[in-house]
């Protein structure tokens, strides 16, 4: 796999135009089959979660909570690796309970989509989680990945305990070095997290030829080599 330090990191930094014009050439995938619900179709209305994501979750595991942008892409990273459990879509850092998808929408909540990770340590190590982390997104720009702008797309790390924390300033100052610029990626405490509403579930998986999907998610997972139909030996990445 090519190696993704900084001259590698242009994914990130394609002009705006350019990727408007992308998205709008692809734009008719929008209608295509899957991606039923928009996501701006919630009714802004409070909603208890409706699914127990835990249910097919082995004891043995350990919980990370990410958010890099949205959380779309950052499920989909991490879903084809070897280890890793499940990836559940929601909302953490802000103060509002159980907030909908249009709430945190208005950036005015205080949440970020994130993503939470069941994964097995024995496979995957929560350095390699926030090593790839790391890669996977732009951890410089202050509320920001692409073209979604917002606080709700922070890059963030939600940690459950002192040692992850502790891990997670380590692995951020070591990845300064693949970076010309600041990164910015807030490290706190997770105080609550809500699962997302149901249609934003496994959604790459689900609705690959969705609009977003196919112009933003799938070079992006292309580029991470996680593209493929098999799990994905964390150590065959490049990080």
């Amino acid at each position: 796999m090519k190696n993704l330090s900084k001259k590698n990191h242009a994914l990130f930094r394609l002009p705006r135009l350019m990727v408007i014009a992308v998205c709008l050439l692809l734009a008719p995938a929008l209608f295509a089959s899957g991606g039923e619900e928009s996501r701006e179709s919630d009714s802004g209305q409070h909603r208890a979660p409706e699914v127990d994501y835990m249910k097919d979750i082995p004891e043995n595991h350990e919980i990370a909570t990410l958010g890099g942008g949205c959380f779309w892409c950052v499920e989909a990273v991490y879903e084809p690796i070897e280890g890793v459990y499940g990836a559940v879509s929601g909302y953490a850092g802000g103060e509002l309970e159980n907030p909908s998808y249009q709430q945190i929408s208005t950036g005015r909540t205080g949440h970020a989509e994130v993503v939470q990770l069941y994964y097995d340590p024995e496979k995957i190590s929560y350095e390699q989680v926030l090593k790839l982390f790391f890669k996977a997104h732009n951890p410089t720009t202050p509320d920001r990945q692409g073209l979604d702008v917002g606080p709700q797309y922070r890059s963030i790390i939600l940690t459950h305990d002192d040692s992850q924390a502790e891990t997670a300033r380590k692995v951020m100052k070591e990845a300064q070095e693949d970076w010309p610029d600041p990164i910015v990626t807030e490290i706190e405490p997770l105080t609550a997290f809500y699962p997302a509403e149901e249609y934003h579930q496994d959604f790459y998986e689900k609705n690959p030829n969705y609009g977003y999907c196919a112009a933003v998610i799938r070079p992006k997972m292309e580029k991470l080599g996680l593209e493929g139909e098999d799990k994905i030996n964390v150590l065959e990445l490049d990080l």
